[in-house]
């Protein structure tokens, strides 16, 4: 296959998924990201990314998250719960590790480029867990304290350990490693 190389294949051939974003709805995205959602580019370029969030909560949650979390660079990434849009596994919620850049770090949501990594083949979902439950399950895997997930969920420290008790129950866990090592393993 004798291609030019430009910035555009590049960009659709690319394999990791790739979006590029302005005020949190799609301006363009790569094939690796059309196959993992299961979408044809007309069913995301112009759209909202809520589409690939299993519930608007979640999205909205996560929109805060980014906001609060971007370093000076205005670099973010963690692993989340997305939602499959259409195709064989329409619906399905997989684990995606997320990182990117806003383009202003003043400006979070404004203009930004991100990457999408499917960690299902890694990782299986419990389909059983709250949304709430999938983000602190994902900030522990991450390795964060009761009180870092708290200040980053705008939530008590306590409210964490409650959250945590459900899902070392839900998960059959005695300790806070053998939850995170149950999460990681599915």
């Amino acid at each position: 296959m004798d291609l030019p190389l430009d910035y555009r294949i590049a960009f659709d051939l690319a394999p990791i998924g790739l979006a590029i974003s302005r005020r949190r709805q799609i301006v363009d995205c790569n094939r690796q990201v059309l196959a993992m959602f299961g979408a044809q580019r007309d069913q995301l370029v112009g759209q909202s990314f809520e589409l690939m969030y299993p519930t608007a909560a979640e999205f909205e949650r996560t929109g805060a998250r980014i906001a609060a979390s971007l370093d000076a660079q205005g670099w973010y990434a963690d692993d989340r719960v997305m939602k499959r849009l259409d195709g064989p596994n329409r619906g399905e919620l997989f684990w995606c590790h997320v990182s990117g850049r806003a383009l202003d770090p003043a400006e979070p949501h404004a203009a930004g480029i991100w990457a999408f990594e499917d960690l299902s083949s890694k990782r299986r979902l419990r389909v059983d867990f709250t949304g709430r439950e999938r983000e602190i399950a994902a900030l522990l895997i991450e390795g964060l304290t009761s009180k870092q997930i708290g200040k980053r969920l705008a939530i008590s420290p306590r409210t964490v350990d409650v959250y945590r008790a459900r899902l070392m129950r839900k998960v059959g866990a005695s300790t806070t490693p053998e939850l995170v090592n149950k999460l990681m393993a599915g």
